[in-house]
């Protein structure tokens, strides 16, 4: 190395860790980056970039922008199946989360939501929004069981669905 190249190297005293000016703090972190993978089993054609807004809202409202998840937009027929093999109920749902080695799987009805939001009168993106959001709040530890938790999960859903301005009815209404 030549000496010139050696002085560039050099750290300025005027400089602090990471660029950042003597005295003041350091620059904070990059986001994490979303990562996201989307199947659209029910061919709703929902705008995937709408799903990682969503998607990113609910985790950092919850702090866990750094969990991956998979999502699944399935039909009525689809998620009666995986409700009947992993809860022993034929039946379909609105939604269903799964933590699988730290990330979340989250299975959609396109079917239910878009029947709910027409009873509703809102639309199927936000009907659809609601689910995600609900889903990824469980596998960040909020439950819906007790009335304490409920209202608490309820509580954190409106604000993520306020954020992404998205309006639907009240659940337990």
């Amino acid at each position: 190395m030549t000496p010139r190249k050696a002085r560039a190297r050099r750290r300025s005293p005027l400089v602090g860790p990471r660029g950042a000016a003597a005295g003041e703090a350091p620059r904070a972190k990059r986001p994490a980056r979303l990562r996201l993978e989307v199947c659209d089993a029910a061919r709703s054609r929902v705008d995937r970039r709408f799903l990682r807004r969503v998607v990113r809202a609910t985790l950092a409202h919850a702090d866990r922008l750094e969990m991956p998840v998979s999502l699944l937009l399935t039909t009525d027929a689809g998620i009666a199946v995986l409700h009947q093999e992993h809860l022993d109920d034929p039946t379909p749902t609105d939604v269903m989360s799964f933590l699988v080695d730290g990330g979340a799987e989250i299975v959609v009805s396109v079917d239910t939501a878009r029947r709910v939001a027409r009873e509703h009168g809102h639309t199927l993106r936000a009907e659809l929004a609601l689910y995600v959001v609900h889903g990824l709040l469980h596998l960040c530890g909020h439950d819906d069981v007790r009335a304490h938790d409920r209202r608490r999960m309820r509580e954190a859903e409106r604000l993520v669905m306020q954020r992404l301005r998205l309006d639907v009815h009240a659940v337990d209404a």
